[in-house]
């Protein structure tokens, strides 16, 4: 077992770094990806900038969910999909994580960190096992005893998988994240083997704890994040900039 501990991970050197906070409900995949690659190359342009880290744009946290829709990681394998993806009703969209194959749909809380490495710790292992900790002390804060399983990166609850990771890290700035699956309806995980993982099954919150809800869950995820990551966050309105990659209402 891998253990993360709040007590002996390094020091941060900025404690409750100011941050941003974005609540957006169900948003396409495609629109969060770009909303993604628009805020890291916003990051890059102010290193390039600055040439340090002390002009660096502010820690950002997307907090969303998706229409059903599956997402391969730049190297997945498709013998992964138990379907074929030419007859998908399903949208399926490779993209620059790492992983295999995972599922999104309603009910299911999808965070996105857009953080500075060079703010916390430049260490991707390090920055795995710390996504995996604010999940597993979410769990915790309802009572449900999350744990990791070695060699693999993501949080089980009582041999169900109920939380997946994956990311991309450029210049130590990170995009894509996590998917905790608080009270979803698993069944199109039934298509794909999940995570490329043979032999271990999805779970949700809410076959162990029945009522869940989202809202709950994000506030503790929320607060957990800020603990782990040492950030304070203020929620921000969409950006405007943002609008024009939203679907137009007919």
């Amino acid at each position: 077992m891998d253990n993360f501990s709040l007590k002996t991970a390094a020091p941060r050197p900025i404690v409750g770094r100011a941050s941003d906070l974005y609540l957006l409900g169900e948003v396409p995949y495609q629109i969060a990806w770009r909303w993604q690659q628009q805020l890291v190359s916003h990051h890059k342009a102010k290193l390039s900038i600055a040439e340090s880290t002390a002009a660096s744009a502010r820690d950002t946290l997307l907090l969303l969910q998706h229409p059903p829709v599956y997402t391969l990681g730049q190297g997945a394998d498709t013998q992964f999909l138990r379907f074929d993806p030419d007859q998908s009703d399903t949208e399926i969209h490779r993209v620059e994580r790492g992983g295999e194959v995972t599922y999104h749909c309603p009910g299911q809380l999808v965070g996105y960190p857009i953080l500075n490495l060079h703010h916390h710790r430049l260490d991707l292992h390090w920055y795995l096992r710390a996504l995996e900790e604010v999940l597993i002390q979410t769990l915790a804060a309802f009572g449900l005893p999350g744990d990791r399983v070695e060699g693999l990166t993501g949080v089980w609850l009582e041999g169900r998988k109920v939380a997946a990771i994956g990311i991309k890290v450029s210049r130590w700035i990170t995009m894509h994240g996590f998917a905790l699956n608080v009270c979803p309806d698993l069944s199109g995980f039934e298509k794909i083997v999940p995570c490329g993982i043979v032999g271990k099954p999805v779970g949700s919150l809410a076959e162990f704890l029945p009522g869940i809800g989202l809202a709950a869950v994000q506030k503790v995820l929320i607060e957990q994040f800020e603990q782990v990551f040492q950030l304070t966050f203020s929620q921000r309105p969409l950006p405007d900039s943002w609008a024009s990659f939203a679907p137009r209402r007919s």
